[in-house]
């Protein structure tokens, strides 16, 4: 095959509160055990101008449009993939990513109504079509998800329920739109019992 990645990018995705971090950093943990060379980072924030971008995203006190917020999570991702994820990638790294380009469709798109074609096209645009390998979905259900999230919520987490609701349908239509890549696990299990069923899908995809 030509042009073959020589390494593999996974990303974690799902609602706030539905346990991905924790997962994608066991995860790190797990592969490098095995002895596999792992890089974990994260979106927003996950290249050094991204941290800055970070910060008004997530806490910035004040009323964000959906289409500036939208390019804000894209400027994050055009920068994080040219700086950080593909160059890990082409080094032979298994990149592991907590949020990428179905964050964006998810929220900005199901969850704040911007149009999913224009959202995947600005996807493309940011990310030069660097797709995902395999993606992770954390499903769990809303209410479940915002105990775990706590009182003190970000700027996103702050949302009110029908908004996290939308963003839960979104992830399993796109679920439903990728089987090929996108893999939905059960989150609403312990932190041991999800983290089986993640690690089950990680070997199996990396063992094709």
């Amino acid at each position: 095959m030509e042009n073959r990645k020589k390494g593999f990018f996974i990303t974690f995705e799902g609602a706030d509160g539905c346990g991905k971090t924790t997962q994608s950093e066991l995860i790190k943990k797990y592969l490098e055990d095995t002895g596999r060379k792992t890089l974990w980072t994260r979106e927003p924030g996950g290249a050094e101008l991204g941290k800055e971008l970070r910060k008004i995203l997530l806490h910035y006190d004040g009323y964000v449009a959906p289409e500036c917020e939208a390019f804000l999570f894209l400027a994050d991702r055009a920068q994080h993939v040219e700086t950080v994820i593909k160059p890990a990638v082409d080094s032979g790294m298994i990149v592991l990513c907590d949020r990428y380009t179905d964050s964006t469709v998810a929220y900005q798109g199901y969850g704040k109504g911007i149009d999913i074609t224009r959202i995947n096209y600005l996807n493309d645009l940011a990310t030069g079509k660097f797709y995902p390998d395999l993606t992770l979905v954390f499903d769990v259900d809303s209410e479940i998800a915002q105990k775990r999230v706590g009182a003190d919520k970000d700027r996103m987490e702050s949302e009110g329920s029908g908004f996290h609701q939308k963003v839960r349908y979104g992830y399993l239509r796109l679920a439903e739109e990728y089987p090929y890549r996108i893999k939905i696990i059960n989150a609403n299990n312990s932190i041991e019992q999800v983290f089986e069923d993640t690690k089950k899908a990680v070997e199996n995809f990396l063992a094709v």
